[in-house]
């Protein structure tokens, strides 16, 4: 037995190693180059589909027939939700969490067919969409096929089958010890590339799945489609060296929500980015949002201003920015638990809205046709008002972008420390109010504006 002054310092040194081991662990991953994604998604923008939401019918072909709308916004990776069958025993709300899957070789009744989905992939891909689609392999629901083997589950001590996570209650955790049950869920996986032809999956809560399965996957379904990409639900830098292309910016979108909400000041968002940079792999790919399934509506909780000041900072940032069901038209119906669990549809003719349909394809065009945003980088700008005021430039060497976001509900008048200044001009973004006179020396934003500025770099240079 350890007595008691020595047991302390077993745990000290303890501890001591295990900060260690991890600091050298994250050492490793950030010295390390994250795998590079495909162009179309480097260069992209994705937009998620609750396809129960997203049209009145709430099915595939719902979805089919808003595919010219999605194109002519200007994204171009669609992000299907779970479309397997939901499960009956112990499913939450009057529809169930479409994450509580009864057989991953199915599609829900209520969405349609086989066919169904092969159309709506065939005619996002003769309009230049890519199809992902969301994959639920840390459980399955109470019902599902699988409970067959009930060896590829969890279970306690008592030999009870249980969930990933206790409160969880409406799904069973499956147990990655099982080599049958990996095996099962990668030729899983290589069914719908092969069936249907999709893009590629959103692999929801992955960090809570065993990285090696993930290693294992992608070397499966590469043999299948080369330029496929997963999408992990995480922020765990692990999973972007071999096995994923992009994860969440789970740290930016909260920190970004919490300044909105006047609980930190406009510079921890500078903070939280570069924290973030340290911890991951040379050139991680992040998916950045301000909106999702899981979130109430951005719009519903900050106003339409403060939801496009959100989004603004999304698309001027690195990394794939996402739209999500009906925040173009700036729906808020209720969205995450429990309205996850119910059908609740978007309404796309909201009134006392701005032109937001218009704002965002200005932005999505402005980030397309400058790399700037996407590859360039980023330099936080010192302003007079860090609590409210955010400010920044990208850069590409070839062009220079000043971004300015007020995340305050009330106007600003700042003066902001950039040489050179006069030599940026507003960039015009349709149905965007504000005045053209507002320069950066002397700037002028209303609560929640933002504004845009370019100049050539080349101009500059040779100055």
């Amino acid at each position: 037995m350890i007595k008691p002054l020595r047991q302390c310092r077993w745990f000290a040194v303890a501890g001591l190693c295990a900060l260690l081991l991890a600091g050298n662990a994250d050492a490793q991953i950030t010295n390390r180059a994250a795998r590079t994604a495909p162009a179309w998604l480097r260069d992209g923008v994705v937009y998620e589909v609750f396809p129960r939401a997203f049209s009145a019918e709430g099915n595939l072909n719902g979805v089919t027939a808003r595919l010219d709308q999605l194109k002519n916004l200007g994204v171009n990776v669609l992000w299907l939700m779970p479309i397997h069958p939901v499960g009956l025993e112990q499913r939450k709300g009057s529809y169930g969490s479409p994450y509580a899957a009864r057989d991953y070789y199915a599609i829900n009744p209520d969405y349609g067919t086989k066919d169904d989905l092969k159309r709506l992939v065939f005619e996002a891909h003769q309009r230049g969409l890519k199809v992902i689609l969301d994959v639920v392999l840390l459980h399955t629901s109470w019902d599902s096929v699988l409970m067959s083997h009930p060896e590829f589950y969890k279970h306690d001590a008592g030999g009870k089958i249980i969930p990933p996570v206790p409160e969880w209650n409406d799904v069973a955790g499956l147990n990655f010890d099982q080599p049958e049950l990996r095996q099962y869920l990668i030729t899983m996986l290589e069914y719908w590339i092969k069936e249907f032809d999709l893009d590629g999956f959103r692999c929801d809560t992955a960090s809570m799945v065993p990285t090696p399965f993930w290693e294992e996957a992608r070397a499966a379904l590469v043999q299948l489609k080369p330029d496929l990409i997963l999408l992990a639900e995480s922020d765990k830098p692990e999973l972007l060296t071999n096995a994923f292309d992009i994860d969440y910016a789970w740290p930016l979108l909260n920190t970004v929500r919490n300044v909105l909400s006047g609980a930190a000041p406009a510079s921890q968002i500078e903070r939280t980015w570069d924290a973030d940079l340290k911890r991951y792999p040379r050139g991680a790919l992040r998916l950045t949002m301000s909106d999702n399934h899981d979130q109430p509506r951005a719009v519903a909780c900050f106003g339409a201003a403060g939801a496009l000041a959100a989004s603004a900072l999304m698309f001027t940032l690195d990394g794939v920015p996402l739209l999500y069901n009906g925040m173009e038209v700036g729906d808020a119906s209720e969205s995450g638990d429990p309205a996850l669990f119910e059908k609740v549809p978007i309404f796309w003719e909201p009134k006392g809205r701005p032109p937001l349909r218009q704002i965002y394809r200005d932005l999505i065009k402005l980030r397309k046709q400058n790399p700037a945003f996407r590859t360039g980088s980023v330099q936080w700008i010192h302003n007079r008002d860090p609590g409210a005021l955010l400010t920044y430039v990208r850069t590409d060497g070839k062009d220079d972008f000043f971004v300015a976001i007020n995340f305050s509900n009330r106007p600003i008048a700042s003066r902001v420390d950039l040489d050179k200044s006069a030599e940026f001009a507003p960039v015009k973004i349709s149905g965007l109010e504000n005045s053209e006179t507002s320069s950066i020396a002397d700037l002028h934003l209303k609560g929640f504006g933002w504004r845009i500025y370019h100049r050539s770099s080349t101009l500059a240079a040779a100055q």
